[in-house]
């Protein structure tokens, strides 16, 4: 943990920093309904940071910067200010979202990249600006990376009824200046970082890859929305496109990076935000942050 409660981890050359936008505890039902408080209580390895004693879970709304050293790349930019949104408590914030960027050493006009996992509301906000009644991009000098797959199904299948005109306000505004990329789900940015796709969640969802000097990483995106799914992987999102697709992504990553050196950054686990799989006696896996 760094000034301003800023978190950031060095994997190899490759920097990652933390940027929150909002952590709470409690009412995330509505993301995971199965996760209720007499049948998290039990799970007692997520205590004291990813629960409290009561069972309520810890969540985070943040992104990643990731700093190879010849690029700033923008992983997931949260959920915005003056959005419109369905969620009370995401619609209209004024969030110090960006100072925050500025005082990690990112502002917005020094980021090469904007990646998104996916398409959702909480991934896209920050995409774009409020200015004079208009919506422009943010990151006015960076390529922004798209799915291919996630753009096509989302251009055809958008429903504003959902959380709000998302691609409307966030995602259409950066399109229409020309500033996005489409990409493949194995895309690889640059030496350091690449993509892994980890469908189900959305139809071209991808996980975040960094290898660097013989150090790994992995920044999940919404496959592991809290770590509680690493012990119960049936317990599917309420947002996921396709829940049994969306299990076996999990499952397969999972045992792919038990007990290996690979550090798992989640995109919304509450601080410390990052730390291994390995597995439990009893079967299922847990996150160690020590």
């Amino acid at each position: 943990m760094g000034v301003n409660g800023i978190n950031s981890w060095q994997i190899g050359g490759v920097k990652v920093t933390r940027i929150v936008e909002m952590e709470s505890t409690g009412g995330s039902r509505f993301i995971l309904p199965d996760a209720t408080r007499d049948a998290c209580k039990p799970i007692d390895w997520m205590q004291p940071h990813f629960m409290d004693d009561q069972g309520n879970l810890k969540m985070s709304v943040h992104a990643l910067v990731i700093d190879t050293g010849e690029y700033r790349i923008l992983v997931d930019t949260c959920i915005g200010n003056d959005k419109e949104r369905n969620i009370p408590t995401w619609s209209h914030l004024q969030t110090d979202f960006l100072q925050q960027l500025a005082s990690a050493g990112y502002p917005r006009e020094s980021i090469d990249y904007v990646l998104c996992t996916h398409l959702h509301v909480d991934h896209v906000g920050w995409n774009t600006i409020l200015i004079d009644g208009e919506w422009v991009p943010t990151f006015t000098n960076a390529r922004y990376l798209i799915g291919e797959t996630e753009w096509h199904y989302w251009d055809a299948h958008e429903d504003e009824s959902a959380y709000g005109p998302v691609l409307a306000d966030s995602v259409r505004p950066v399109v229409e200046a020309g500033l996005v990329d489409l990409v493949s789900t194995d895309h690889r940015l640059c030496t350091e970082v690449s993509l892994q796709s980890t469908p189900g969640h959305t139809p071209g969802h991808v996980s975040v890859k960094i290898e660097s000097n013989g150090e790994q990483a992995l920044i999940t995106g919404d496959c592991i929305h809290h770590p509680v799914q690493m012990t119960r992987t049936d317990w599917c999102s309420s947002a996921d496109y396709d829940q049994s697709e969306g299990r076996r992504t999990r499952e397969n990553l999972l045992a792919e990076l038990v007990d290996r050196n690979i550090l798992v950054i989640g995109t919304h686990f509450a601080t410390p935000t990052a730390g291994h799989i390995k597995g439990l006696p009893d079967g299922g896996y847990w996150l160690d942050v020590s």
